[in-house]
């Protein structure tokens, strides 16, 4: 058996790296790449040691696995091709700076550990020397033959191995190391280094022309920052995963393979050069300019390549005894990002890559092992590459001085070429940006050529807003006075707030901090931050993006005391507030929190309670806050309403820090965040409304539809533009969607028909959900699911026959209680499923749980990092739970592990009471969607069904109760454009399904159809019934024990 182990990597704990390198990410990452031992990295970080001990267990053989019910969760959100266990190896990179031959010398080097004895002991020495809880990579002021020596006392079956071994600065031969040999770093001690790791800037044959490497095995690994990179270069091994095996393969050659490399020139320091002159060298250019840029004169940064030559004593590589076997690759993401044009982060090369992960596996199995016809099927052009790598065919461009290079499988001009034919590939390709090269030394003097205009934009200008179409670069160049966006679903909204930032601040001089982005969801905050961060350079400044509440609690820790606030408020739970109000008022604690609900009205929308007692309840829920120094989730909007209002000096000095203010959503306003909004932008200000009346759906919780006709009132010279285009869907379902909401016209749909949608009668909600997951099934090529991954599917009729995967479909339904069916469905088909709801995580049984056994540590435990508290927290609750109990702690443990990464306990408790579950979805996982109708808000996918489409659930009713109160006309055109809502996330097949019975309201009941089906013309709707259920005998698992 071969297996791939990647040696080298980070945690979240090191300097410049990604915060999702904790165990389960890279478990996933690992998993995904074809992995099958990850080191840990940082195995003597203090807090990441404590982690690893709470969320590892000891394999037997040196190495570790997840814990069981972590593991199954990290398995679960892989693509079922990927779900193999993946085992860890404690190490830690460590740094070392000292003088030495009257140099300074800067090495790095990876150290590992067959158990937290041997780590715990390592870390005992080395914190006596250096701080080491301030890096996850410490910088230890100790000879590297010193440190060599504090491993080997460490523990016996510790050992270390040189890094990155030729990188200039930190490495044992690099360029500026001082040192010409892995004998002269280590001294007396060199004798106990078996193996080097070369780095990606170089590979095993430029090593093999330095005689004194041939005694050591060379390995590769990522030296990952963030998970993704995981495998970029790896180790290949013969066996069974051991650390003990590993090592004496290492030491021995008995189990040793080879390694996966880079094609070296990728790597970032293989070529000498200058980066800021665009200046690339090889060595005897460098020589020839006497190790001088050759356009400012200032010493060049010499390269791998260079540095080789030098000590190089063989003019080719010759193999010795120790090596292995060598491939070379390109990663799977790159390829993809080549072939489509865009970046390796862009959301288009993650979708083809999880699509093909899907259909394929690991990359590693699919770049070494998957035959090429195989590929071709899934990825025609994918397949072309494939093959050509495997043949050695690329195309070099080399890094240098911190530059990677590029390395591409394709001529300029050839992809154009296949997308009209050449591989019968039928999906156009987007426009390729050509790479800026290096300047070789013939070109330094040489002024580079004008570089070609740029082909019109759809909306005819120039610069930022030339990437968008005519009416979303009206919207966003129409920045003075006020200004409404109508636009649709699909329309690009998002696209043309973020463009219309940018423009303000790199076109108009806007300074970054003047400018104010509102939306309704962390989530989209953090999708706007991050697109706007690909529309800016990096020193542009930070613009501000909020929610309504983050805004609130910003300024109220900025102006609190206007309100009276000590420095220390927090934000109280409901669970909390409904118990001191039960207690105030001598009620229970339901009533109390059904008081609580006409407090959060009354707040909401500004009005008056609607009773004494709701009254009462408001003026007790005053002054318990007041008492106990905390404010409420409304508060955080309302309080500073009223600073603004009262005080004309802050609220002058918040509308002079904020000259620009957009808000996304604004259909979802409700009377005191639009005050708010009021009060920080004067009737004139550059305010920009953006939202559709269509999709207003949060009535029920205050939200206003009608405060676009109050904004044209009260912002004198508004000026109203709609974006109506519609990009995601197929025509047929924007033309059912639009005669849904009775609005719309023929030119808002920009896609071809696609298929009608399909509407399917069951006899009961349980046929429902099997036809859901069966339809699932079909569509991704298969009843069964591993076979359905390997193949991938084609939609028929929908961009192209594009295949599909398990993120691509979504299951909408009204209320909650439609969800149990579908799980259980899902769960008899093997379909990997979540389920995700815009439920307050303050109000989770196992959030609270946890909140309050923070709470009651004792004072000496709270003195420790945040994260070690919250493993205690875990650990201790763990012994209580069941099944049920153990899965909701895991989820909870989750949440609150993210939240606290980089906060003290009330900050976390403040990210609490701010976030939703929405606010954790997790865009990798491969895995179905289920939402209810509001949850999906926002959201998109390729195939959307809608479960429950009848009259009772769409639109919602309580029945009898219902009529007797005398449902109002609001209320059913809510639930109108609720339906509107979850039709228009579907951008290729929608599917509408209802049952003639289901169980409702504790009662088996036939529900009518919904009467807004009786909307959608019988030409875009194909009807499926299905045959009267045969009522069978309940099956049943009888438990082992």
């Amino acid at each position: 058996m071969l297996f791939h182990a990647d040696l080298h990597v980070h945690s979240k704990h090191s300097r410049a790296t990604s915060r999702d390198l904790d165990l389960e990410h890279l478990a996933w990452w690992a998993a995904r790449k074809g992995i099958a031992v990850v080191a840990t990295g940082d195995c003597v970080h203090p807090a990441w040691l404590a982690e690893m001990k709470d969320k590892l267990v000891a394999t037997g053989d040196g190495l570790f696995a997840l814990r069981p019910e972590i593991e199954a969760e990290v398995l679960k959100t892989l693509p079922p091709s990927c779900r193999t266990p993946v085992r860890f190896m404690l190490s830690t990179e460590i740094s070392t700076i000292y003088k030495k031959g009257e140099r300074t010398r800067k090495i790095h080097h990876v150290v590992y550990a067959p158990d937290f004895a041997t780590a715990d002991r390592l870390a005992a020495s080395l914190g006596r020397i250096g701080n080491i809880a301030s890096d996850g990579r410490p910088i230890l002021g100790l000879d590297s033959r010193d440190l060599l020596e504090v491993v080997l006392e460490s523990g016996p079956q510790a050992y270390l191995v040189p890094a990155h071994i030729w990188t200039p600065w930190f490495a044992a031969l690099g360029s500026q190391s001082g040192f010409d040999s892995i004998q002269e770093c280590y001294g007396d001690l060199a004798g106990h280094i078996f193996a080097v790791e070369t780095g990606l800037s170089s590979d095993p044959e430029m090593n093999w022309r330095i005689s004194s490497l041939d005694g050591f095995r060379l390995i590769s690994n990522s030296d990952a920052h963030s998970p993704s990179k995981l495998g970029r270069e790896a180790t290949r091994f013969a066996g069974t995963p051991n650390y003990y095996a590993m090592r004496r393969a290492l030491e021995t050659g008995e189990g040793y393979v080879g390694t996966v490399e880079f094609f070296p020139e990728e790597g970032k320091y293989h070529l000498d050069g200058h980066r800021a002159c665009n200046v690339r060298l090889d060595p005897q250019e460098t020589l020839a300019h006497g190790g001088l840029c050759p356009v400012c004169g200032k010493p060049v940064t010499v390269g791998t390549a260079h540095r080789i030559e030098t000590l190089a004593d063989r003019k080719v590589g010759i193999p010795p005894p120790t090596a292995g076997t060598v491939t070379s690759l390109v990663p799977l993401p790159e390829m993809l990002a080549e072939i489509l044009g865009s970046g390796v982060a862009s959301q288009g090369v993650t979708r083809e890559y999880d699509r093909v992960s899907a259909a394929l596996g690991p990359d590693f199995a699919i770049l070494c092992e998957t035959p090429i016809d195989d590929i071709r099927r899934v990825h025609p052009l994918l397949g072309e590459a494939v093959e050509r790598l495997r043949a050695g065919r690329v195309i070099r461009e080399a890094g240098y001085d911190g530059e990677y290079g590029v390395i591409r499988l394709f001529e300029d001009g050839e992809l154009k070429r296949f997308s009209h034919g050449d591989l019968l590939f039928d999906l156009p390709l987007p426009p390729q940006a050509a790479p800026t090269p290096a300047l070789r030394v013939a070109e330094a003097a040489a002024e580079a050529p004008a570089a070609a205009p740029p082909l019109p934009a759809p909306s005819g200008l120039s610069g930022i807003l030339a990437a968008l179409d005519a009416d979303q670069a009206r919207a966003a160049a129409r920045v003075d006075g006020p200004l409404i966006v109508t636009a649709g679903p699909g329309a690009g909204k998002t696209r043309m707030l973020t463009h219309r930032l940018a423009h303000l601040i790199l076109e108009r001089g806007v300074p970054a901090p003047a400018c104010l982005a509102i939306t309704f969801s962390r989530r989209a905050a953090g999708e706007l931050r991050e697109r706007l961060a690909a529309l800016l350079p990096a020193d542009a400044g930070e613009c501000a993006i909020h929610t309504f509440h983050s805004l609130g609690l910003a300024f109220l820790h900025a102006e609190g005391a206007a309100a009276g606030l000590p420095a220390d408020f927090r934000i109280a739970d409901e669970r909390e507030r409904a118990a001191a109000l039960a207690a105030e008022l001598g009620v229970s604690n339901a009533k109390a929190a059904r008081l609580l609900k006409a407090v959060s009205l009354a707040k909401r929308t500004g009005a008056p309670p609607a009773d004494e007692e709701s009254a009462a309840a408001l003026a007790a829920c005053r002054r318990l806050g007041e008492a106990g120094h905390w404010v409420d989730f409304d508060d955080l909007v309302s309080l500073p309403v009223d600073i603004l209002e009262r005080d004309p000096a802050v609220a002058a000095r918040w509308q002079q820090r904020f000259r620009h203010i957009c808000v996304d959503e604004f259909q979802d306003l409700d009377a005191r965040q639009y005050r708010l909004l009021q009060r920080l932008a004067p009737s004139a200000a550059s305010v920009c409304a953006i939202g559709d009346p269509n999709q207003a759906i949060y009535g029920f919780r205050g939200a206003d539809a009608t405060l676009f006709a109050r904004f044209a009132q009260d912002f004198p010279g508004a000026g109203t533009l709609r974006l109506g285009r519609n990009y995601r869907s197929t025509a047929h379902i924007v033309g059912a969607a639009a005669q849904v909401i009775g609005s719309g016209t023929p030119d808002d749909a920009t896609r071809p028909p696609g298929e009608p949608l399909t509407l399917y009668v069951a006899p009961d909600e349980r046929a429902e959900a099997d036809f859901i997951a069966a339809s699932i099934e079909s569509l991704l090529g298969g009843h069964d699911m591993l076979a359905a991954n390997r193949k991938g599917a084609a939609l028929a009729g929908a961009d192209g026959g594009r295949p599909l995967g398990f993120a691509d479909f979504a299951v909408l339904y009204r209320t909650d209680a439609q969800a149990a069916a579908l799980r259980e469905a899902f769960d008899r088909a093997g379909i990997p499923h979540r389920k995700s709801s815009p439920a307050p995580i303050a109000g989770h049984a196992m959030v609270n749980a946890l909140l309050d056994a923070l709470a009651q540590q004792g004072a000496q435990q709270q003195t420790t990092p945040l994260p070690e508290r919250l493993a205690s927290a875990v650990e201790q609750l763990r012994q209580e739970q069941d099944a049920a109990g153990q899965a909701a702690l895991a989820e909870a443990r989750r949440w609150l592990a993210t939240l606290a990464a980089d906060a003290d306990e009330a900050q976390l408790r403040e990210r609490v009471a701010l976030c939703t579950e929405a606010d954790f979805w997790d865009a990798r996982a491969e895995r179905v969607s289920l939402l209810t109708m509001h949850a999906a808000k926002g959201l998109e996918f390729a195939v959307v069904f809608v479960a429950g489409v009848e009259d009772g659930l769409v639109p919602f009713s309580w029945g009898p109760a219902d009529a007797e109160a005398g449902v109002d006309d609001g209320t059913v055109t809510e639930e109108r454009r609720l339906f509107y809502v979850a039709l228009t996330r579907a951008r290729d097949r929608l599917f509408l399904t209802r049952a003639r019975e289901r169980l409702w309201r504790g009662q088996r009941r036939a529900l009518p159809p919904s009467p807004f089906l009786a909307d959608i013309a019988p030409a875009l709707l194909r009807e499926q019934n299905a045959p009267p259920r045969k009522v069978n005998a309940e099956q049943r698992q009888f438990d082992l024990f």
